[in-house]
């Protein structure tokens, strides 16, 4: 039967090809920005949320909102001191919700904030679609999307509905991660969003005592990875507990403490991801 199986995954090739969405743009939006990760929990929310704010601070002329995408555990709301339910306008468009001169947008300002989200595909989707299409973004320069860990079916749908100026993957610098990571840079080759490059997140532990430097996952594993997949590594974030302890009191370190070495690793990892973009673009 192994023609079958071929032949089984020609029509779905085709299927696919047909059944694609037209791409429309988020109006008002000039460049959309996705940020995502293989896998949970190696800091992607934060470092999209210290990403927007530093390509601000790089250059306050420019505006930029942040779209958290990651419907079943949204975790922009916290990272940016926001609750409450956004307002609508007379066109029946939300309006999103705004902190540190950045409108956000979130599920999570939709839903109770302890309730689970206990939803089946199609709704994830059509919460998605909202999200996408129903808030008033005014005009962006750039819109910094937050994806939800993996390669799922969100994922593909983001990608495939809107115009994506490029990708930045994040990940930790152990294997395990970067196995994953390379996953997420590979499904964005497969639908075609250019891959901005790699964040190393928590890539090194200095003592607060001693100031002796620690590398507790591994050093220069995204390296290796960003070297192998042809991608540039946008920056090295440190594992700090400022960046913890400030993203948990919703205050992110690019704002809370500009002069620290963390934010400044967060305003060259911007200074990076639109060096990419100007490099794409011409």
């Amino acid at each position: 039967p192994f023609h079958l199986i071929l032949s089984l995954q020609e029509r779905q090739k085709q299927h696919m090809a047909r059944g694609l969405p037209k791409q429309k743009p988020i109006a008002g939006v000039k460049q959309v920005i996705v940020v995502a990760s293989g896998k949970g929990g190696v800091g992607k929310s934060t470092t999209a949320v210290n990403l927007a704010l530093g390509l601000t601070a790089n250059d306050p002329s420019k505006t930029v909102g942040i779209l958290d995408a990651d419907v079943y555990g949204p975790s922009i709301p916290k990272l940016m001191s926001l609750k409450g339910n956004p307002e609508l306008t007379d066109n029946n468009l939300m309006r999103p919700l705004m902190n540190f001169g950045i409108p956000c947008m979130s599920m999570g300002f939709l839903v109770e904030d302890v309730a689970p989200i206990v939803w089946r595909g199609l709704m994830v989707m059509s919460a998605i679609e909202k999200l996408l299409r129903q808030v008033d973004w005014g005009l962006l320069d750039y819109l910094v999307i937050d994806m939800p860990p993996g390669t799922g079916d969100v994922q593909l749908s983001i990608t495939q509905n809107v115009p994506i100026a490029g990708a930045v993957i994040v990940s930790t610098p152990q294997d395990i991660a970067l196995l994953d990571a390379r996953r997420g840079a590979e499904m964005f080759r497969k639908v075609n969003v250019p891959v901005l490059g790699i964040v190393q997140n928590m890539s090194v532990f200095q003592c607060p005592k001693c100031n002796h430097q620690t590398h507790i996952f591994g050093a220069d594993g995204a390296r290796a990875l960003a070297d192998t997949l042809g991608v540039q590594v946008l920056g090295d974030i440190p594992l700090h507990l400022s960046i913890r302890e400030m993203s948990d009191r919703g205050q992110p370190v690019v704002v809370s403490s500009p002069d620290s070495p963390e934010a400044e690793a967060y305003r060259k990892v911007a200074t990076a991801v639109v060096q990419r973009l100007e490099e794409l673009s011409g």
